[in-house]
């Protein structure tokens, strides 16, 4: 079954490389082209509509598009390593923000595609969720699963211009440990600067060493959750 999917967004840098690699592993599919996208609400919001102005992204050419990408996990049910597929989202910093659906036609065939994987009621962040207290906190608020920092943004963004959206992600932190806090990396354009994040990380070692081998370890399931969907 080829998946009508005729565009891929990932977070820029490791995860943009995994999925890449992941590409070139299929057999016989030409894979859709894959769109490197800022990190954080806010840059993606002005990325996307850029993307607008310019044609790039168009209802007529690109009417269903795909969200991969790395998530933290918000409950002890989802380790690091897990696959899941999102229902929908809901935006963190509002209480009351209602649920944002992924299309349920293409969530389905994606569904059916890799079998197996679990659905979840995702939250974005317009920042870096970091400690594991309030990861169980914003679970308990919004009812949610996992966390990101996109998934809200490219919902509202795409959905309103007649495109389906679908998502799928890989954990790679849980909400047992706190990670390093890294917020002060993050630009305004939506970039991990090399110095503050070496900085952070050395802050916190023990942290940064559990970040980087769930990072490595969700990447590596990434790239092959990638080969499988376009093989």
């Amino acid at each position: 079954m080829t998946l009508p999917i005729q565009m891929i967004f990932v977070p820029q840098g490791s995860e943009h490389k995994a999925v890449c690699r992941g590409l070139l592993n299929r057999t016989t599919i030409t894979p859709p082209p894959v769109l490197s996208i800022p990190v954080g609400p806010g840059p993606l919001i002005r990325h996307l509509a850029q993307l607008q102005k310019n044609r790039t992204i168009t209802c007529d050419r690109h009417p269903q598009i795909l969200l991969v990408g790395l998530c933290g996990s918000l409950i002890p049910q989802h380790a690091v390593g897990d696959v899941v597929l999102y229902q929908g989202c809901v935006y963190g910093t509002n209480r009351s923000s209602k649920l944002l659906p992924c299309d349920p036609v293409l969530t389905n065939l994606i569904d059916c595609h890799l079998q197996g994987i679990c659905q979840v009621k995702a939250l974005t962040s317009d920042r870096i969720v970091w400690s594991a207290t309030e990861k169980r906190q914003l679970a308990q608020e919004h009812k949610a699963e996992v966390v990101d920092m996109e998934g809200y943004a490219a919902l509202e963004v795409l959905s309103q211009a007649g495109i389906a959206v679908a998502m799928l992600r890989v954990v790679s932190d849980n909400c047992h440990h706190d990670l390093p806090d890294l917020n002060r990396a993050l630009s305004p354009e939506g970039t991990l600067q090399p110095l503050p994040l070496a900085i952070g990380l050395l802050r916190q070692p023990i942290a940064a060493t559990r970040l980087v081998r769930g990072s490595l370890k969700s990447l590596q399931i990434l790239r092959d959750v990638t080969t499988r969907l376009f093989r």
